[in-house]
Parts: structure tokens; C-alpha cells; sequence
């Protein structure tokens, strides 16, 4: 089979197609067909050689797939050869075929477009589970930082089909109309004073929830941006590993700082998250309350150009690699 390989951490010029063997499913497991594979930052942190696989992993970059079952192990029910699926990863994705637990294996959502959904599966997941540790509620208030992103066309948007009131960050005019159009109550420019446009936005109560992509940048303006009982969620790191935390400050609110990741996390927990998925956001996505993002699509053998794409920070919505 066609797949990617890194030929020496580094830049995208470092991303090469190479031939693999196919893999063999074994019991429990699911060998997909990929039809497309979602692009995502954590790709361009594994080939810059800064996130490497968990260990027993593919080396091969790619967190998000969808596509058509190839083979079905010993033990696996419900699913027959040739059966749409879209599945979560912790790895090889940049490949004709990849092998997958078969808990992280999902039917599509019905009607959409199946290259789409390569780019749906892996944020519907972050952001389901990331609220879920947060305990976003109805009525409460939730800052979700790039709006306009991958994760962040989603998160706003399920967050207001959760009952909460959406704040949002985006970088330009373009970005922060789609962010509206897309839900969210408030927009506001980065570039700006914006935890002063989320005091005003809330009357000076600040945020209840805050879904972060950012890191270290934000980690201090975040904190300042919580409501009383407030919780910050991590989920990436665009803005640096290490930050100042205001302890006090943390204190006096009764806030929670808080980080997670998908990635690394056991096999029968990502089962439990793709179930969550099927069960909560597909028939949101099939009412058409959640909307699918903007997408630019690459085929496989451009996966430099759709690397660079998502690097330069130009994009809207999903990056998707084709095969």
C-alpha cells in the first residue's frame, strides 16, 4: 500500500510517499480502506518530531479516517466488508489502509459526504469528551478559542446545541463571520484586548468554560477570563508548553485549570468517546444544527502542500489528504 512516511523530523519537504506492507486484522480489530484522512495540528507536531506515538503505535502521522471496512477480525460483530465507517486513531492514518481497534470504529452520519467526515471524527471527539471532563451546562457561559479552526467550527456549534451562551477568537474579519454565522453570540478579534471583550461580553462575570488550543500564550488571560467556579480546558499547545499561574487568583474564583488529550488515552475509553459520538453529535450533524465546516482538500501525494496549508495559519475549517 501507498503511505507517508517522515523521512527526517523536520519540515513538510521531510514527508514522503512511501510502499508498506497492508496490515492484517486481528481479533477485535478493523482494517479500513481510507478513503480520506483528516489533517490535524498534532500531525505537524509528530513530523517536526515533538509528538511522537504512543509506544506499540504506527509510526505513520494521521489521527482521523474514513472509508470502507477491508477486513474484519475474530470477535468483531456488526460490521460486514465494504460497510461505510469513519474511525478515530493513534496513528497511520496517511495510508491506504490502516489497522483500528474496532471500539473506535463508527458508522457516518447519514448524508454527508464520506471525505467529509474524515474531517469530523477526530474534533467531534476532542470537543464531546472535553466538555464532558468540564461539565459544560446549559445557561452557562463558554469561550472557545479559533473559532474559525478545525476543532473550533465545532465546538461552537455543539456548545450552543448544548444550551450554552458562545463566545468565540478568530484572527480576521472573514474568520469571525463565519463564526457567527456558524452560532456563536459573541466574535471577537485575537489581535484585540480580548479577555476586556470577554468582561464586557459577560458583564464582568467572565467565562465559565474555556476551551483552549493555545497554551502557555493564554494560560494568564485565560485564568483572569473564568467566572467564579470557572474551568479551563488545555487541548493544545499553538501558544507554548510553559506559563505563570496565578495561584490566588485561581483560589479566590474556585476555578479549575485542567488538560487533556485523545490521543494516548486507553483503548475502552476511546470506545466509550466514539460511542458518545454516534449516540450525541451524528444526529445533530444529520438534522443539520451542526453544520460542517469549510474544508480545502489535498490528495495524499500533496500532503506537503496540505501540511504548509495548516501552517500558515490561512485556513478555514478542516484540511483534508484524499486518497
Amino acid at each position: 500500500m501507498r503511505t507517508i512516511t517522515v523521512t527526517e523530523p523536520g519540515g513538510p519537504e521531510n514527508l514522503a510517499v512511501a510502499d508498506a506492507a497492508r496490515p492484517t486484522a486481528g481479533p477485535g480489530q478493523i482494517v479500513i480502506r481510507v478513503v480520506a484522512a483528516g489533517v490535524n495540528r498534532a500531525d505537524l507536531l509528530q513530523r517536526q518530531g515533538h509528538y511522537p506515538p504512543p509506544p506499540g503505535t504506527s509510526e505513520v502521522i494521521g489521527l482521523e479516517v474514513s472509508g470502507t471496512v477491508d477486513q474484519v477480525g475474530a470477535d468483531v460483530t456488526g460490521w460486514t466488508v465494504g460497510d461505510a465507517c469513519a474511525a478515530i486513531l493513534a496513528g497511520g492514518g496517511y495510508a491506504e489502509y490502516v489497522l483500528v481497534p474496532a471500539g473506535q470504529v463508527i458508522a457516518p452520519p447519514r448524508g454527508v459526504d464520506l471525505v467529509s467526515v474524515a474531517g469530523l471524527v477526530e474534533v467531534a471527539a476532542t470537543v464531546v469528551s472535553n466538555f464532558d471532563h468540564v461539565h459544560l451546562s446549559a445557561g452557562e457561559t463558554v469561550l472557545v478559542h479559533g473559532g474559525a479552526g478545525g476543532i473550533g467550527t465545532f465546538a461552537l456549534q455543539y456548545a450552543r446545541a448544548l444550551g450554552a451562551r458562545v463566545l468565540t477568537t478568530a484572527g480576521s474579519a472573514e474568520k469571525l463571520a463565519l463564526c457567527r454565522e456558524l452560532g456563536a453570540d459573541v466574535a471577537i478579534d485575537y489581535h484585540d484586548d480580548w479577555p476586556a471583550a470577554v468582561r464586557d461580553a459577560t458583564g464582568g462575570r467572565g467565562a465559565d468554560v474555556i476551551l483552549d488550543v493555545m497554551g502557555a500564550k493564554y494560560l494568564e488571560a485565560n485564568v483572569a477570563s473564568l467566572a467564579t467556579d470557572g474551568r479551563l480546558v488545555v487541548i493544545g499547545l499553538q501558544g507554548g508548553r510553559k506559563g505563570t499561574l496565578d495561584l490566588n487568583l485561581l483560589l479566590t474564583r474556585r476555578a479549575t485549570v485542567t488538560a487533556t488529550s485523545l490521543r494516548g488515552r486507553p483503548v475502552e475509553q476511546k470506545a466509550a468517546i466514539c460511542a458518545a459520538v454516534a449516540e450525541r453529535v451524528w444526529p445533530l450533524v444529520e438534522s443539520g444544527e451542526i453544520r460542517l465546516a469549510p474544508e480545502t482538500r489535498f490528495p495524499l501525494e500533496a500532503v506537503a502542500e496540505a501540511h504548509r496549508r495548516l501552517e500558515s495559519g490561512e485556513n478555514t475549517g478542516k484540511v483534508i489528504l484524499t486518497l
